[in-house]
């Protein structure tokens, strides 16, 4: 995964784009975990925390 400080160089657009996506393999991942097909459990914190970053980062824009 990315640092936040290379999350902050996307724009908007890409950084709506990158939020669907981690949410949409989260929900896979929650899925798999589900039916117990689940492979390595650590993916699941690792989207979970790229989601919390993009959302931090357009927080941030917001406010300023």
């Amino acid at each position: 995964m990315s640092k936040a400080s290379s999350i902050r160089e996307l724009s908007s657009e890409q950084l709506d784009h990158e939020l669907r996506g981690a949410q949409e393999s989260l929900f896979r991942l929650r899925l798999q975990a589900a039916t117990e097909r689940n492979d390595v459990p650590t993916n699941a914190k690792k989207l979970r925390r790229r989601i919390a970053q993009i959302l931090t980062v357009r927080r941030e824009r917001e406010q300023s």
